[in-house]
Formats: structure tokens, sequence, C-alpha cells
């Protein structure tokens, strides 16, 4: 075969690779959402985008607060859930807080672990145990940057619990270098949007 004509096969091959990729992925990601990995499915009822309109916090040194936040539950197939919840503003909507993480139980048990990372600068390792439609888990690691603002977040504790179908509750407990033992921060209900 003479050196042009083998040049513009390898080329035009290689085009066709390409084209073949890119449809494979955009089929894979247009296919939906893959099936819920057995280590996972005692978390399913978590599945799903919530919204609470009137959360509210406390905490001995600060005041009250409303906010919103919505959090969101999803998976690509891993045997983890995906965890997002960003809080906003109760008058104006403006973004407040944002988390992004994991949620994963240990194969054959249910003892459930939360690796989180947070806008504040803070990253959580958290575990406990899920119980039906329950989990409660405890902070045994905090991550803090080191410009973070004082008092630094010692410990947090957080349940979330199905009230019912469409109903999911979060309770927020946390500790600082300032107030101990764990107390009472947050507490807000959601309701499936998605």
């Amino acid at each position: 075969m003479p050196t042009a004509l083998v040049r513009r096969c390898l080329l035009s091959s290689a085009k066709t690779l390409e084209v073949l990729k890119i449809n494979t992925w955009r089929n894979l990601s247009m296919a939906g959402t893959p099936p819920l990995n057995d280590a996972i499915k005692p978390l399913a009822w978590l599945l799903g985008t919530w919204k609470g309109d009137e959360g509210k916090g406390d905490y001995p040194t600060i005041k009250d607060f409303k906010y919103k936040e919505e959090v969101k539950f999803s998976h690509v197939g891993q045997p983890a859930l995906e965890y997002s919840a960003c809080s906003f503003h109760y008058e104006t909507g403006k973004p407040l807080h944002r988390e992004k993480g994991f949620l994963k139980i240990q194969p054959g048990t249910s003892h459930v672990a939360l690796v989180n990372a947070q806008n504040a600068g803070i990253v959580e390792l958290a575990e406990g145990e899920v119980k039906g439609q329950e989990f409660t888990v405890d902070s045994h690691t905090i991550g803090r940057m080191t410009f973070g603002k004082d008092p630094a977040v010692t410990k947090i504790r957080r349940m979330f619990r199905l009230v019912d179908p469409e109903t999911l509750e979060q309770v927020v407990d946390m500790e600082t270098s300032t107030t101990s033992p764990v107390q009472h921060h947050l507490t807000i209900q959601y309701k499936k949007v998605a």
C-alpha cells in the first residue's frame, strides 16, 4: 500500500474510534442511573432531592436563626451514596453553608460512615449505625483548615430519619473548642421534591 493511503486509513480509523468513544460515553450517560449497589440498599430511603423551608438553628454562642436547605442523595452504581447539602438564608435566599460527601456501609453490617467536606473549611469523618429508616453518626475525626474561624468545631453528631415517605428529618448536634459537651445546633424537616 502506498504510504499516503496508509496514513489516510490510519487517520480515518482514529477518527472513527474517537467518535465511537464519544457516542459510547453519551449512551452510558443517557442510559439513566445504574442499579443501586447491594452494599447501600439499606440507605435507599434517602435517595432523591429534599427541600426544607424552615430549619431552626441555635447554639449557646450564637443568636437563634432560621434557614432553608436542599439535600440530595444520589448514586452512580458504586457502593456509596453521594451527598450534598446547600443551605440558604431564610429571608433573602442568599447561599450559606455547603457540604459534599459520601455515605458508605461496612459490608455485611449496619455500620455506616459519612465522609463530608464543608465550605467552612471542615472535613468530617463520622460513623454510626443504620436502624431501619434512621441513622445517627458521630464524628471521630474533624479536619480543619489552618486559618479557620474560631471557635473550632471539635465534634459533630447527625441524625437522619425518614418521618414518612415524603418527609426526611435531620438533627445536628455539635461541640466546639469553647462549648462542651455536644449540644443541639440544627433541626430541619425536608419534603421530597425529586
